[in-house]
């Protein structure tokens, strides 16, 4: 039995058989010629007909008559005329143009209150020295100062910034950093030690 081959669409041709086993390829029809549908065209020609003519009796329908009203003419009295001229301003009743100046008023300021630990600011955590040499030229190049630390028993260099004694310095350098795309920074407290 010969093998078939399933993948392609035309069987190679037997050799034997040349002519008589081929299929040949049905003949294409042609598509038929579109039919006008006279039906739908008739209902719309009537249907605007029927418009054309319900626009013209519209238009051609009177306009309702208007009420007569009888007009009686009304002698107006004038006016008097008076030769008083505008009356005096009235006098303020207010004294704060003269009272305000010579007021003080005493503002107390809170206290601000210093926290024992101071904050610092922590940009980066780096396998090698290099790149935390890098990480802190770059920040010197922003005007600010910081410095590599490793800590004991830790295989980290960290990049830190500060001490700060409020946290609202640390965040103003941040931001400074965050502008020249050095991040991420966090802001801590001093417990490094």
């Amino acid at each position: 039995m010969a093998n078939r081959d399933y993948v392609r669409k035309n069987p190679a041709p037997n050799k034997k058989n040349n002519n008589r086993n081929q299929r040949r390829p049905a003949p294409k029809k042609k598509p038929a010629p579109r039919a006008i549908p006279w039906k739908a065209a008739i209902i719309a020609v009537i249907l605007l007909a029927g418009l054309i003519s319900l626009l013209s009796m519209l238009s051609n329908d009177p306009e309702p008559t208007k009420p007569v009203v009888n007009t009686v003419p009304v002698a107006a009295k004038p006016k008097p005329k008076t030769n008083d001229a505008l009356p005096p301003p009235p006098e303020e009743k207010w004294d704060y143009m003269e009272t305000l100046p010579k007021r003080e008023i005493e503002v107390q300021a809170k206290e601000v209150v210093v926290p024992k630990i101071p904050y610092i600011m922590q940009c980066g955590a780096y396998k090698s020295a290099a790149q935390a040499e890098q990480r802190k030229a770059n920040i010197a190049f922003q005007g600010l100062n910081s410095k590599v630390i490793k800590l004991e028993g830790s295989s980290w260099y960290r990049v830190i910034l500060g001490t700060y004694k409020f946290k609202r310095e640390a965040v103003i350098d941040q931001h400074v950093l965050q502008r020249a795309k050095i991040e991420p920074c966090i802001i801590m407290k001093d417990t490094l030690k």
